[in-house]
């Protein structure tokens, strides 16, 4: 079926259709272990049913999407032994490392913890069920640490040395772990995660609003996810520039491929808003952009030259199309985002937010806003460092397993079969339980209703419980 087709090619569609079904769900949950923190800290603090009643709600989703991400990584993995066994065995001794410091670390963590988190709320005391939910946010961030850490080095290598043997092994791990692209992309990625997480709750809350705008726990987690989207999506942009800088320093091809620059500009290049990049004439049709603006938002100047593609030998250019739009895709989800911010705090300064229509059908629209900009945030970071698996080191097409393109191919179509049908059954129980309103004495996974707050009297509890967050 698939004779005359390239393997290399049918391996990195697998791994690319693999890693996207699975980066949405650790992007989902990084956000949502953490919400779940913030939830149970206010509960305690502050004794309102409200709080203790949109964790559980949200914990029983959480328990799915942090289930279907764990599948998915796992089998995700064994690419690497299967597709890509010369890269394990070049790159091994620096990845292999760095992904065992994520389990024995950041998964440990969470595996530990996450059945006290789940079924502990009333057996093991709630301020030991805070620490337990505590600890499962920190592992969901550890994670990140290291599996940005390990792909960070394939985009910037540092703090190594290549044996005898034609392996790259590390010298000074520090080096390795905290190479010159990791700050950067850690940063981008950990707001990436929480914006996403605030745009699902912010829809989930608008679509219960939009039906009735009395809720208790639709305003309350309407609220507080217009916070998340109003502080952090400028701050994303502001760090995703100083990312964009870091990679203009470390990987300037990549980002001509961003930007569609096919040629060099001495005296200022131009900001390509939009067009068609065209590889085989070298150039964007039909481009629509600002004289010298590229320039400044890159060298911070007008006049400042930059290079070009025509500097670059063709075999090592990345896909332009595909890395130009999906940038654009990145940084148009970013700017809707912050668009979205700045109309819920015109409405919460008229007092209007729980009333607004237009901005609850924003906010409906926007749900999967964050998951759009992070798989093209990913899709523009591992296109850009092609052909490369270790930037500028290691090419792709030396990295895959001496397979025929049957054998990938076969594998490749039990993938999307069944990704599909397991995937479209999990989406559906997470869409079901969102469609359901939290309510009072919402129970958790284990079935039990809460109890009151340890240490909260019943009159600190006395608030309103639909008052804005």
């Amino acid at each position: 079926m698939f004779e005359g087709w390239d393997a290399v090619v049918l391996a990195r569609a697998q791994f690319a259709f693999t890693m996207s079904f699975h980066i949405v769900f650790p992007a989902f949950s990084i956000g949502l272990a953490s919400y779940l923190a913030v939830l149970e800290a206010l509960w305690l603090w502050t004794g309102r049913e409200v709080f203790i009643n949109l964790f559980n709600y949200w914990l029983k989703i959480f328990a799915v999407a942090f289930g279907m991400g764990v599948v998915s990584g796992i089998v995700m993995s064994y690419q690497f032994g299967t597709n890509w066994a010369v890269f394990s065995d070049k790159a091994g001794p620096v990845i292999g490392p760095l992904m065992a410091y994520e389990v024995l670390t950041a998964f440990f963590l969470e595996a530990g913890f996450l059945g006290v988190m789940l079924f502990g709320l009333e057996r093991v005391g709630h301020k030991l069920h805070f620490l337990a939910t505590l600890m499962v946010a920190i592992g969901t961030l550890m994670s990140a640490f290291w599996i940005l850490s390990a792909n960070s080095w394939m985009q910037t290598p540092a703090g190594y040395a290549v044996n005898a043997d034609g392996q790259f092994v590390a010298v000074d791990w520090l080096k390795v772990i905290f190479n010159p692209s990791f700050p950067y992309r850690l940063v981008h990625m950990v707001l990436a995660a929480y914006l996403t997480t605030a745009l699902v709750v912010g829809a989930v809350g608008a679509f219960h609003l939009l039906r009735d705008a009395h809720l208790a726990g639709p305003r309350v987690m309407f609220s507080m996810a217009m916070w998340m989207a109003t502080l952090v999506a400028p701050i994303q942009i502001i760090a995703g520039d100083r990312h964009g800088l870091n990679t203009l320093e470390h990987q300037p091809v990549k980002i001509m491929a961003m930007e569609g620059h096919f040629q060099s500009h001495p005296n200022g290049a131009p900001l390509v808003l939009f067009g068609l990049p065209d590889e085989a004439e070298a150039k964007v049709k039909y481009a629509i952009e600002i004289p010298k603006l590229g320039s400044l938002v890159l060298k911070h100047s007008f006049d400042a030259p930059l290079a070009g593609l025509d500097t670059v030998p063709r075999e090592n250019w990345p896909p332009v199309p595909i890395t130009f739009w999906s940038f654009r895709i990145m940084v148009g989800m970013g700017l809707l985002m912050v668009a979205l911010g700045l109309f819920s705090l015109w409405t919460r300064w008229r007092g209007t937010l729980y009333e607004t229509r237009l901005l609850h059908i924003f906010a409906l629209a926007m749900g999967p806003a964050g998951f759009i900009a992070v798989l093209a945030g990913w899709f523009t970071t591992e296109t850009g460092r092609q052909p490369f698996t270790v930037y500028g080191l290691l090419r792709t097409a030396d990295s895959a397993s001496p397979l025929a393109a049957p054998a990938v191919g076969s594998s490749l179509l039990a993938f999307v079969i069944v990704y599909f049908i397991v995937y479209a059954a999990g989406l559906t129980y997470l869409f079901r339980l969102m469609a359901a309103p939290p309510h009072p004495g919402e129970e958790g996974p284990s079935g039990e209703k809460p109890t009151r707050a340890a240490g909260i009297t019943p009159a600190a509890g006395v608030v309103a419980e639909g008052s804005a967050t």
